[in-house]
């Protein structure tokens, strides 16, 4: 077996950390500089336009809100395994989102948390991340299910026989999941991942929810205040009932992180573009949310990366 010395591995981690941030930082740039659909001279014109005192700090003031309640989901959930102050949860969160940038569906986050623990509690960080990605990726389902249907009721994207052959699909699935939960596959099986998750004290779990919907609500609302801030008038319950379609299917997509804002920004052109809103200023609105909701925590994520030191023993 070939041993590295000390050294050796220090340099290894010391490559592999200047490649995460750089590697994230070069796909940052690539999306923000060859993106065709941006006009940057309009964009900083009509910031410009924009830009006040108010706007700026309501938008930066959710921008936080947005990741703090995050930071806060996984300070709560670690719990089952040790307390960690909000300096460590907030470390650990940011440095995982910059390490899950480029991989395929943010994966890179669960290996990145993991990574802050000793390495028997491994299994159990994935799972807890597994968790606090899940109940986000519930509540995005179900209030995008509930927007999908006012935005159907109102444009008739999609006829009523679909609609029904949709919920009559989602409920065979359901079904299904129902008989089938104590097939177990590999040691693996739905019963058991639902006898874990309720080994989870019920006040974890209730908080869990309560930071979920918070954080739910703030960037839904973000985004709406962006909209009204570029002057897009059209009624409340309309708007975020778009807001929420356009996140409901846009999460549905298998994709990268760096490439989020262009998913969603796709999708939102559409939808948005039936209720007569601008593409670019759609556009704008979200490469916007992108960049403070994304860019803005990977760069002190990345801080976070460089000075990381692995609990994990060889």
């Amino acid at each position: 077996m070939i041993s590295i010395s000390n050294k050796a591995k220090q340099f290894l981690v010391l490559i592999l950390k200047l490649l995460i941030v750089g590697g994230a930082f070069y796909f940052i740039y690539d999306q923000l500089a060859n993106n065709d659909k941006l006009d940057w001279g309009k964009f900083i014109s009509l910031l410009k336009e924009k830009q006040s005192f108010g706007n700026i700090t309501l938008i930066l003031f959710l921008t936080f809100l947005n990741r703090f309640l995050e930071i806060l989901k996984w300070q709560n959930l670690v719990r089952v395994i040790r307390r960690i102050s909000v300096g460590e949860a907030s470390k650990q969160v940011l440095a995982a989102l910059t390490a899950g940038l480029f991989t395929p569906n943010g994966i890179g986050e669960y290996a990145g948390k993991a990574l802050f623990f000793e390495k028997s509690q491994a299994k159990k960080i994935l799972f807890l991340n597994l968790i606090c990605n899940g109940i986000q990726m519930v509540l995005t389902i179900l209030l995008g299910i509930f927007g999908l249907l006012y935005f159907n009721a109102n444009f008739n994207v999609i006829t009523p026989t679909t609609v029904g052959i949709l919920f009559g699909a989602l409920t065979v699935l359901l079904l299904i999941l129902f008989f089938t939960k104590g097939i177990s596959i590999k040691g693996y099986s739905l019963e058991k991942l639902i006898h874990k998750i309720n080994e989870i004290p019920k006040p974890i779990h209730r908080q869990n929810i309560l930071l979920a919907v918070g954080r739910y609500l703030v960037f839904s609302h973000q985004y709406y205040f962006l909209f009204l801030i570029f002057e897009v008038d059209l009624p409340y319950w309309l708007l975020m009932a778009t807001i929420t379609s356009v996140y409901f299917l846009a999460s549905s997509l298998p994709t990268f992180q760096f490439l989020d804002f262009a998913v969603k920004g796709s999708v939102a052109v559409y939808f948005f573009g039936l209720l007569g809103v601008n593409e670019w200023v759609v556009v704008f609105i979200s490469t916007l949310m992108w960049f403070l909701n994304t860019v803005i925590p990977v760069t002190v994520g990345s801080y976070f990366v460089l000075n990381f030191k692995a609990q994990w023993k060889s």
